[in-house]
Formats: C-alpha cells, structure tokens, sequence
C-alpha cells in the first residue's frame, strides 16, 4: 500500500488547510470571467426573435445574457481587491 494513501506523507492539517485557502482564492478568480463569457456567448447565440419579443427591449440582451452578467458582477470581488492592493 502507497505511503500517500494512508496519509503519512500529507503533510500538517495547517500545510492542507493552506493549501486549501490557496486553492479557493485562485477559484474564486475564475468565476467572474467564466460568467461574462458565458453570457457574450449566450447573447452570440440568442433567437433574434426572443430579443425582439423581450420586456427589455432597451437592453439587447436575453434573459440568459443578463443572468450571467449579474452573476459575473456578483463575483467580480476578488478582483477589485487585488487592482485595489487589499488581500
């Protein structure tokens, strides 16, 4: 049986819980772009028809498209913090 299954060689719990807090900092990184893309590509591919038909006719987006901007402006916090300079 390996060594690293059984957990000899993890490390502390303080090395895996920073590893942890690493790891999620770097993710939370991801998700503002990962939404903005996804709703570019939404409103790419939208039905002409359903933006015509929308209550927000203004707003050239779908439903969709709005979602994951909202959703993109939500995350878009860790972010400010590192242009801002704050940890």
């Amino acid at each position: 049986m390996s060594h690293l299954c059984c957990g000899e060689n993890a490390g502390s719990e303080g090395e895996r819980q920073a590893a942890r807090r690493g790891a999620a900092e770097w993710l939370s990184f991801a998700a503002s772009p990962t939404f903005a893309a996804m709703a570019l590509l939404s409103s790419i591919g939208g039905d002409p028809a359903s933006v015509m038909c929308s209550a927000a006719a203004f707003l050239p987006v779908n439903g969709m498209a709005l979602m994951y901007l909202l959703m993109s402006a939500f995350h878009v916090t860790p972010w400010l913090r590192a242009l801002g300079g704050r940890p």
